[in-house]
């Protein structure tokens, strides 16, 4: 890896950074919430005193939907994040990063096995709160999570924006974000994706949501999308 010549804020995405590196590239990145703890192999880069993560977007839906220029990012500083479908932890650790220890990242996750992944993420992320749990069933979990700024999903399932549906209801504040990772494959594998990008966003427009953005994920994720929108219920 090539020596870091600089390092500067995101010009659209608060929190978020911009490595430039010797010989000319440049990489996402988010400030490392623990120092010198990688979480999945990312790049580690140290500047004026301050650690960095590359922020993959072939790892992440949400960094490659920045890459891909969506419209806002409005995980900031302090905000509550609800994560449906947290997996190992790539994204919601860079997701923990921006939020920082006045936040909370309320990471809901059904695979047992991956939750083993999880939670070792979860153990140096104070701010990271780890749930085994079926996220069709919010009222499980009801007890651990309090109304949040933001949902971020990426669950591999039939009806996602159903899903997010019923955990808005419990969980988003009014006037809160959402961002879906639409998987069109996972909801159904006749349709083009086109067709079942257009399913999920006429169910989130009925369950009171305004789109205020949809972004392609392609190349980083074949046949996936990004929404953006708000609960204005």
């Amino acid at each position: 890896m090539a020596e870091v010549v600089r390092v500067y804020g995101h010009s659209t995405y608060k929190d978020v950074y911009v490595v430039e590196l010797e010989d000319g590239s440049t990489r996402l990145a988010t400030r490392n919430l623990v120092v010198g703890k990688r979480v999945y192999d990312e790049w580690l880069f140290k500047f004026n005193d301050v650690e960095y993560r590359e922020w993959n977007a072939y790892r992440s839906k949400l960094a490659a939907a920045l890459l891909k220029g969506i419209k806002e990012l409005a995980i900031t500083s302090g905000s509550k994040v609800l994560y449906l479908g947290a997996g190992s932890g790539t994204t919601a650790s860079h997701v923990s990063d921006i939020v920082g220890l006045e936040g909370r990242v309320y990471a809901v996750e059904f695979a047992p096995r991956v939750m083993r992944e999880l939670l070792s993420v979860a153990e140096s992320r104070k701010n990271l709160i780890p749930i085994l749990a079926d996220a069709r069933f919010p009222q499980r979990y009801r007890y651990l999570v309090g109304y949040s700024d933001v949902i971020y999903a990426d669950v591999a399932q039939p009806d996602q924006a159903s899903l997010v549906l019923l955990n808005a209801k419990h969980f988003l504040k009014e006037g809160g974000y959402l961002y879906l990772a639409i998987k069109a494959r996972s909801i159904d594998v006749t349709k083009e994706p086109d067709e079942v990008y257009r399913r999920e966003i006429d169910t989130l427009k009925k369950g009171y949501f305004d789109i205020l953005d949809v972004i392609h994920l392609d190349p980083f994720d074949k046949d996936h999308a990004m929404v953006y929108a708000r609960y204005v219920k």
